[in-house]
């Protein structure tokens, strides 16, 4: 994915031409006060407690991108406001565009990261009963491009969050012709071995490919499905995905969406 930046909290006029189209217009100020923080270098602040996992309340003022509560609220409103998933939907267009997504096959997993404060989709780890967790579910084409992710407790079972995260992938456009958003076939390890399952796969147009429980190792899935893996260990790079810091859900759901577009405009940028 190239060299690793020394300042990847700066937003690049590239990235930002992208997002500032989307983000929604501020309302009037009701109350004299401090000008409005730039919706740039808030961004520039969400971004160094992304990556680095510091808290809130601690990040620097020396920095210029305002009060960590500042950046939290805007996280929160643009968020709510779906920037987070319209920003991927650009990036995967652009990609399908050149011809460099891999409809061919899909790959699926999940990770555990353990819940600092109880909350929303948080539940009992699978390990330690008495140690609160949630589930990263991420979804990726062949070459691992996230085309989706999800945010569950961490006592989910895998496979129920199968078709829910199938049906996530938006319709991407790009070519001539229809939208797509169906790989011909999704691959998955034996925590997805189910036979309702594959059914419900075969009914919406996409062969099943899934390890079976019982059976020796040495399936041959491993060779594909290491992508997902990759893409996982990418998401938790960022310092701020490691552990789940946040009680409410829809703040790591955006810390997770935001991630998750970053990992897919690196694909992008590869293409210049």
């Amino acid at each position: 994915m190239g060299k690793r930046e020394s300042r990847p909290w700066i937003v690049s006029d590239e990235l930002w031409s992208l997002i500032e189209p989307l983000l929604p217009k501020p309302g009037p100020k009701l109350v004299e006060g401090r000008p409005r923080v730039p919706d740039r270098q808030a961004l520039c602040g969400i971004l160094f407690v992304l990556h680095t996992g510091i808290q809130w309340e601690y990040l620097p003022q020396e920095l210029g991108f305002g009060s960590g509560m500042t950046c939290w609220r805007r996280l929160a409103a643009w968020n709510e406001a779906g920037v987070w998933d319209e920003l991927h939907l650009v990036l995967l267009k652009k990609l399908r565009a050149a011809k460099k997504l891999d409809w061919s096959r899909a790959v699926i997993d999940s990770s555990h990261v353990r819940a600092a404060r109880p909350g929303p989709k948080s539940g009992p780890s699978p390990v330690g009963r008495a140690r609160p967790g949630s589930r990263h579910h991420v979804l990726t084409d062949g070459q691992g491009i996230p085309l989706a992710v999800s945010l569950t407790g961490g006592n989910r079972n895998d496979v129920t969050q199968l078709l829910p995260l199938l049906d996530k992938v938006p319709a991407v456009a790009g070519v001539v012709g229809r939208p797509r958003r169906r790989p011909d076939a999704l691959l998955a390890d034996r925590g997805y071995d189910h036979d309702k399952y594959r059914r419900l796969l075969w009914a919406r147009g996409v062969r099943p490919v899934i390890a079976e429980r019982g059976q020796p190792h040495g399936s041959g899935l491993g060779i594909f499905r290491y992508v997902v893996e990759r893409t996982i260990a990418w998401l938790h790079g960022f310092r701020r995905l490691r552990i789940r810091w946040e009680r409410r859900d829809d703040i790591h759901e955006a810390f997770l969406g935001l991630a998750t577009c970053l990992i897919t405009h690196r694909h992008v940028q590869r293409l210049s």
